[in-house]
């Protein structure tokens, strides 16, 4: 029912549409600035910096996923940072969201990765419950920490 495939170039118009309904669904559509023309230079190129799947329910558009690679020092392995999951309302509730989360567990098994992480919304519940379903660890004690915009210039420039 559930079909996980490489997002294509002709993918990028649609994968747009869904990180915009993601900002919408995070309350964080005045930071969306995504843009097909960029999808198509960072995923779709000789040395793509990120990588995308297509989340297909009976042959229906229903979501997708962006991960990138990570690197961890201390178990000197890479590792796969999921930085989006997006499935879309309708097809909700169907465990979906648990066999994304399982062809990423066989992903980085499979090229000798040392682990698969992500980030949740600390209000988003329902996500954490299935996280928790699965067997993930919530990593307290680690703050995010970002630099983005004018801070990013100014540190730049320093």
């Amino acid at each position: 029912m559930l079909t996980i495939r490489d997002a294509q170039k002709p993918d990028a118009a649609l994968i747009v549409e869904y990180i915009r309904e993601l900002a919408a669904f995070e309350k964080l559509s005045h930071e969306c600035v995504a843009d097909s023309s960029l999808l198509e230079k960072w995923l779709f190129t000789d040395t793509p910096r990120a990588g995308c799947v297509m989340l297909e329910w009976e042959g229906k558009p229903a979501g997708f996923t962006l991960y990138f690679y990570s690197f961890s020092t201390f178990l000197t392995k890479p590792g796969i940072y999921i930085e989006d999951v997006y499935v879309r309302p309708d097809f909700r509730r169907k465990g979906i969201g648990k066999q994304v989360f399982q062809y990423f567990a066989e992903k980085t098994l499979d090229e000798g990765c040392g682990r698969l992480e992500w980030s949740v919304l600390d209000w988003n519940k329902d996500a954490i419950a299935l996280y928790e379903s699965i067997g993930a660890v919530s990593m307290n004690g680690w703050t995010i920490q970002r630099v983005t915009g004018e801070a990013l210039k100014a540190l730049a420039s320093s």
